[in-house]
């Protein structure tokens, strides 16, 4: 048998299976590469789409926002003109989310929704569709001092790597998760965990994670990290030497030396810039460390999950020396972390030993306003992905046009209506808050990959312009009915 009849002879048998298929009431799902056969009254594997009496629908509804109550209401703005409570849309009109719309899967055809409306008098459009992110991820900030792992250290779920600790930034540690090489580059289970791990976040679910080297941690969007079992509650107030900076006045005349322990910067008043401004003298107490600028010090301790996110459980451990030429007996010495969740008052004797005392009722005062004036400690998950060939091309027939509309701030992009951040350079590559999103509006398909919903906004002449769908346009008022 050659090759042209062996072609012939598959054929034969691929009509001979769908029809067999169809006999049964089993149709074929055609939303993603994966296509599912759906038995009637079942879903596919992603659980989005089903059977329902040989037609394949989608199972989730089309979110549309209406009159302006959005699903997620930000700070209070001052009363303009319309009244606007910083809704994520502005108060005039209904505005179709890319959640439940469909995808445009296999990419030629036009996106499920190619809405026009009126905004402030102009004609617009909003190409409304999910995209199939395999180029995905998201970027995690963790709001603590503590110590999670060394930088690069991988992130697992279930054993399997879905990321890695990235650079630490204001107190906050920060995480990268996901991306096509854990996505796809891995085994089949390391994709699908990475995958189930993103969508659980994205969604504003918890995820329990390890760290090599470093700890277990729970995050969630919006929550409070729980980081070995326990809940962080407070973000710092900024580093030892910012510490110093906001609360040197409040301290003057009550102290005769503070010490902020941090794991960034560690402060020192007496010798800091806001103790020689209020001309107090030098303590005489030394801090271990490398000393950067008067009173700031780094690399007093490892990092950890003590005093400022150092190693530090005994606060004196860091003091290096006493000089009896500057130090006195009845010296008092405020040792306190950034968030003044750990703090100790004590008395140098007349040895110059430093003991600890009970703290005055002044100075406590103090202590409990640097907590007043951390925030609550959050997890946030931002997430990334790059809107590729699929999503331009359900857009207009010369995808490059709506690239370049984009990045010349013509076209705005949203993902469930919540404004996204475009990154500079190729391509269209976006992070959005999920907390500012629709509840559920990430699905996923087995590839392994991230569905997401996406909306184009421009004005109907641009649309035209970039090779739109015209023939695909409809009115809000007829989807609406």
């Amino acid at each position: 048998m050659n090759y042209s009849q062996k072609q012939e002879l598959n054929s034969k048998n691929q009509l001979v299976r769908e029809a067999k298929s169809e006999q049964k009431g089993i149709i074929r799902c055609d939303a993603c590469p994966v296509l599912c056969k759906i038995k009637p009254g079942r879903t596919g594997v992603c659980d989005r789409y089903a059977n329902a009496e040989g037609s394949l629908v989608r199972v989730d509804p089309l979110v549309i926002l209406n009159n302006y109550k959005s699903h997620q209401a930000k700070v209070p703005f001052l009363k303009m003109k319309d009244s606007w409570e910083g809704n994520l849309i502005r108060p005039g009109s209904d505005f179709v989310t890319g959640v439940g719309a469909t995808t445009t899967y296999p990419d030629y055809k036009p996106a499920p929704f190619i809405v026009s409306s009126k905004v402030n008098g102009e004609d617009t459009v909003t190409v409304v569709t999910e995209g199939i992110f395999s180029y995905c991820g998201a970027k995690v900030k963790i709001d603590t001092d503590l110590f999670l792992g060394p930088e690069q250290s991988a992130i697992r779920v279930e054993g399997e790597q879905i990321g890695h600790v990235t650079t630490a930034e204001y107190g906050s540690q920060m995480m990268a998760l996901g991306g096509v090489r854990h996505i796809t580059g891995g085994g089949r289970k390391e994709g699908l965990v990475t995958c189930d791990a993103l969508l659980k976040l994205c969604n504003k679910e918890a995820v329990e994670m390890s760290i090599d080297n470093g700890v277990t941690i729970v995050v969630q969007s919006g929550k409070a990290p729980i980081i070995d079992q326990k809940t962080e509650e407070k973000m710092r107030v900024g580093c030892g030497s910012a510490t110093i900076g906001i609360f040197a006045l409040q301290w003057h005349g009550l102290v005769d030396e503070v010490i902020v322990v941090d794991d960034h910067i560690t402060g020192v008043l007496t010798e800091h810039q806001a103790g020689c401004f209020l001309e107090m003298p030098p303590s005489g107490i030394k801090i271990k460390g490398r000393k950067s600028t008067p009173g700031r010090y780094f690399q007093v301790a490892d990092p950890g999950q003590g005093w400022g996110g150092t190693n530090i459980v005994d606060p004196l451990s860091i003091i290096k020396e006493i000089n009896p030429k500057r130090a006195f007996p009845g010296e008092r010495l405020l040792m306190v972390s950034t968030t003044g969740e750990d703090s100790a008052w004590f008395i140098l004797d007349e040895d110059l030993n430093p003991i600890e005392s009970e703290m005055p009722a002044e100075v406590r005062v103090i202590v409990e306003r640097i907590t007043e004036n951390c925030e609550p400690a959050l997890c946030s998950v931002l997430f990334m992905a790059g809107a590729g060939g699929s999503l331009r091309a359900g857009a207009t027939r010369n995808p490059v046009l709506l690239t370049n509309s984009v990045k010349n701030l013509i076209t705005n992009v949203t993902c469930g209506g919540a404004p996204c951040f475009v990154w500079p350079g190729g391509g269209i590559t976006l992070m959005v808050d999920v907390m500012t999103m629709p509840d559920h509006s990430f699905g996923y398909v087995p590839t392994p990959a991230i569905v997401a919903p996406i909306e184009f906004t421009m004005n109907l002449d641009v649309y035209r312009e970039i090779g739109g769908f015209m023939e695909s346009v409809l009115p809000l008022e007829t989807l609406i009915k």
